[in-house]
């Protein structure tokens, strides 16, 4: 079957993949599309270290083709956005409803795929840039089947993780101001996190100034182009005098960290969504915390993912969340190498791989 792997020297389509029957509590499922996200090239260039060889993809929907024993919740046949999240269902986290903190469900990596008698990794516990994948049953969330699948894929990453942050680990209120740095794949997904929220105004800041028009569609009620030069900060003043109530920074950048603190205000709290490099370490005058603000880190949008799957998909159906306009360029999975292009030149807002079900 057709995927995409990372061997340690360069990611590749590869077409000779074998994955496994499911086992108990498992699911097989046949991937209809995938989002193309940053943290797949991670992998690639060490920001995310992973044992190799792998199977890249974390981002996908597609159909049922088998479940293990004990699988009741999805059949075969059913339409299924995957979360990433491979939770226990009973540890005191699980138990408390934060499956995202649930220790089973990152950093042990099965190894459910074979090539030319090597066994390969799962990535994030999903691998869904591969034609068909084993994943566990919680993984799996039943989407009606009037949901396209190709917007369905970006349903399990950045869509979870931008608006759950907003919902979820910011909570934010009507009425409040948001700041949103950087306008890529997770920070268009909390532009739309916080108009459904309600948020007034809503900032967003990009060094792309080609990102506005899908900011201001999506949410965006201002657009600061972080242009060379410019004093990023004084712009977002000038929308923001008495500083933003949430400020979520979404590139993974310490010094936009800062950024993000200093543009806080009384009672502020910057949400870090960014990935920075392994080790990174951000800086800020303590004395800036004294007014009630907070610095709160988020994995995975502290999301339920079968609760708020199916919560997005019913927006989706109404029409408040956008999915379609986050759509970018649907290549087939062939043509990863291009996609991968696409991405590096943030020639889209979300890249998706096809494979044409």
């Amino acid at each position: 079957m057709r995927g995409v792997i990372f061997d340690g020297e360069r990611p590749r389509f590869v077409d000779d993949l074998e994955v496994r029957d499911p086992g108990a509590g498992e699911v097989l499922v046949a991937v209809a599309a995938a989002g193309l996200c940053h943290s797949d090239l991670a992998v690639v260039d060490g920001t995310i270290p992973h044992p190799l060889p792998v199977v890249l993809g974390h981002e996908g929907a597609g159909v049922v083709e088998a479940v293990g024993p004990g699988v009741a919740h999805v059949s075969p046949g059913d339409h299924v956005a995957l979360s990433t999240l491979a939770s226990c269902g009973a540890c005191a986290d699980c138990d408390r409803g934060r499956p995202a903190m649930c220790r089973a469900a990152f950093g042990r990596p099965g190894r459910p795929f074979r090539r030319n008698g090597e066994k390969l990794f799962h990535f994030a516990a999903t691998s869904v840039f591969a034609e068909r994948t084993v994943v566990k049953a919680v993984q799996a969330v039943r989407i009606p089947d009037d949901v396209p699948l190709v917007p369905a894929a970006l349903l399990g990453c950045g869509v979870l993780t931008g608006v759950g942050a907003v919902l979820n680990r910011a909570r934010v209120g009507q009425g409040e101001s948001v700041l949103v740095i950087g306008a890529g794949g997770v920070g268009l997904n909390v532009l739309q996190g916080a108009r459904i929220a309600g948020a007034v105004p809503i900032v967003a800041v990009d060094a792309n100034p080609e990102k506005e028009k899908t900011a201001r569609l999506l949410g965006a009620t201002h657009f600061v182009h972080a242009s060379a030069g410019r004093d990023v900060l004084a712009a977002v003043r000038e929308v923001l005098p008495a500083g933003a109530d949430h400020a979520f920074e979404c590139v993974g950048d310490v010094r936009l960290v800062r950024q993000a603190v200093d543009l806080l205000g009384r009672h502020g709290q910057a949400v870090l969504l960014g990935v920075p490099p392994l080790g990174a370490e951000a800086s800020f005058p303590v004395s800036s915390l004294y007014l009630d603000k907070s610095i709160l880190g988020c994995r995975y949008g502290s999301s339920r993912p079968q609760h708020d799957i199916a919560l997005y998909a019913r927006l989706y159906r109404e029409g408040r969340l956008m999915l379609d306009e986050l759509v970018g360029r649907i290549r087939p999975v062939e043509e990863f190498a291009q996609a991968m292009d696409d991405m590096n030149n943030h020639a889209v807002a979300r890249g998706v791989l096809s494979f044409d079900r």
